[in-house]
């Protein structure tokens, strides 16, 4: 009996060769990119290859200098419109009330030294055309004049009588600076002054003594104003002036200074 030899392995069929090929072809071709979305997937957010596709943008130093002098800009345009809004609302108010009180250098006699008298004083003010006003000041002054000394019961005593003065003048008043802040006023004043000399010298006339008689004379007044701004409607205000009187024979001219609180009220 005879047995034919066959071979360890069956040949294969022809057929199937090239659909071989072809999907070892595919194979081939499809490896590189599907590896590629593997690792993109594995890889972390914010890794050194995500970060080298975003595009980088970093600020020169004159950049960013410039970036703060603009914003600097934008802060000062703010605050200077702010300001301006501030001493419009400020300013803009039609009439000024100020009371308080001050001292004046007085000359009570022609022979006679200087004294120093306390006082008081109301104004207002209406602010008819824009920064200049129109001003109705009353004042009153109070103090005791040297007119020497007398013998009472064999003892030297100074004689110190008593005086008063009152003033009612009227006038412009011009604000010729506006800030925030402060604000300065210069006015000049006439009118009527009254002097009461002989009410403390117990009867006896006061020209004896060498004070002025009681009357009533022409006074002048000017002064430069300067008030600190508390709010809008507020403000405290320092005056210096000079009081000028017309008693006896000759003008006299004192001067002093009052401190006093300014209500600002009203819109023109």
């Amino acid at each position: 009996m005879h047995f034919r030899s066959r071979s360890r392995y069956a040949p294969v069929p022809f057929g199937m060769f090239p659909l071989a090929v072809v999907s070892l072809f595919a194979f081939l071709l499809l490896a590189p990119s599907l590896l590629r979305g593997q690792d993109a997937q594995q890889a972390p957010p914010g890794t050194a290859e995500s970060q080298s596709e975003q595009p980088q943008q970093q600020s020169t130093p004159e950049q960013r200098t410039e970036v703060l002098r603009e914003a600097q800009a934008r802060v000062n345009a703010r605050r200077k419109i702010r300001i301006q809004q501030i001493i419009q609302d400020t300013y803009s108010h039609k009439f000024e009330l100020d009371f308080g009180g001050g001292s004046l250098r007085f000359t009570p006699g022609d022979s006679l030294q200087r004294m120093n008298e306390a006082g008081w004083n109301v104004d207002l003010t209406d602010y008819l055309f824009g920064d200049l006003g129109i001003v109705a000041d009353f004042r009153g002054y109070y103090g005791s004049a040297y007119t020497g000394t007398h013998v009472d019961n064999g003892i030297a005593q100074a004689y110190n009588p008593s005086i008063s003065q009152y003033t009612f003048l009227a006038g412009p008043r011009y604000r010729f600076f506006k800030g925030q802040h402060w604000g300065w006023t210069a006015q000049a004043l006439a009118g009527a002054g009254h002097g009461n000399f002989g009410t403390g010298t117990n009867g006896l006339p006061p020209q004896l003594v060498g004070l002025y008689t009681d009357s009533t004379v022409l006074n002048f007044a000017g002064g430069v104003s300067a008030d600190y701004n508390l709010g809008p409607g507020l403000a405290i205000r320092l005056t210096a002036n000079e009081l000028i009187t017309n008693y006896g024979s000759s003008f006299q001219e004192n001067l002093g200074g009052n401190l006093g609180v300014v209500y600002r009220f009203g819109r023109k």
